[in-house]
Parts: C-alpha cells; structure tokens; sequence
C-alpha cells in the first residue's frame, strides 16, 4: 500500500512540474517584448554565427559573422535574406520562423502540447505547422527560449542555438526595415 502511494506521489508530482515548467514559460514569453541574443546555427550542417534581436510580433534583425555580410531581416510580413551577391525575399508565413516568432502563436500552443526534458537542463516542445516540424528549446532554469530546429517541406534541417540572451532593451524601429537589393 505504501509503495503505491509513494508511486501515486511521484506520477502527481511529475504532472505538477510539468504544469509548472509551461506556466513558466509562457509567463515568462508573455513578460517580454524584445531579445537580443549571439547564435550559433547549423544548416544543413553548414555552421554559421552572429547576432540577432527579435521584437515582438515577428520581427527579427540577424548580423552573421561571415565575410558576405549575410543580414535576416523581417518586418513582420516578410523575411530577406541578403547577402554582398544575393537576395532572398519571402513572405514570413511560408517560413518556419513565423512561428517561433510569434510568441502569442507559441504562448497558445504550448499548453496543448507534449514536454521532454533533455539532459535536465532543457525544456522541449515539438508541433507540425503547415508542413514544417518545429522544435523550440527553453532553458529549464530561466524559461528562456534557448533555441529551435526546424525541419522544412524539402527537408532543410536548422538547428539554432542562442546564448548571451539579453530581454526588453529599448530597439530602434527601423532596425527592421527590410534592405534594398543592392
């Protein structure tokens, strides 16, 4: 009997921390309207790095550390790629990243969906939207988002790693301008 009620306490208390772990973590997403962050992403096994600031909704600036002077930008309705010799323009809903930069998409989402601690340190969530599977990462600490991998509808792997995570700086509007082809 009382092994079955030390096994009862363990599966109650397992629930509670998930509970707790999502209730964090959008309390934690609703608390913030901007991040700036320095990243690491992999693509397809390309490693590439840099800086970037997310305003809150769909809004993001990244600088790459490349010599092609790679810029990401969107405005909230689309996404530019742009580099000294390409440009790349998109409309952000047919990316993966218009969910992961919508905190209000996430912050609704989160509840509905299954939690995996990894290395008990992250905290992991994955869906299907729109034919992309996406996983976002949050530290199981702080409740920050850490990162995400997305998966695309040809297969395009992205993992991204985000670190020197700094929330609610005052950010200059413009800085999500998209650039001009030239």
């Amino acid at each position: 009997m009382i092994r079955y009620a030390f096994i009862l306490f363990l599966i109650c208390t397992s629930a509670k921390a998930a509970t707790s772990f999502k209730n964090n973590i959008i309390q934690n997403l609703k608390n913030i309207n901007n991040v700036t962050f320095n990243f690491e992403q992999n693509i397809n096994n390309k490693i590439e790095s840099g800086i970037c600031i997310i305003q809150y909704p769909q809004k993001i600036f990244c600088k790459y550390d490349l010599d092609n002077q790679k810029v990401l930008v969107s405005n909230g309705k689309s996404l530019v790629i742009k580099t000294l010799t390409s440009f790349y323009l998109y409309p952000l809903d047919k990316t993966p990243l218009n969910y992961i930069l919508d905190k209000d998409f996430l912050i609704n989402k989160i509840p509905n969906l299954e939690e995996r601690v990894i290395n008990d340190k992250f905290v992991n969530y994955k869906f299907l939207e729109n034919e992309n599977e996406i996983n976002v990462f949050f530290d199981k600490n702080n409740f920050n988002l850490v990162g995400w991998q997305t998966l695309d509808i040809y297969q395009n792997l992205t993992i991204t790693h985000l670190n020197s995570i700094i929330k609610n700086q005052k950010i200059e509007e413009k800085l999500f301008q998209l650039p001009n082809r030239n």
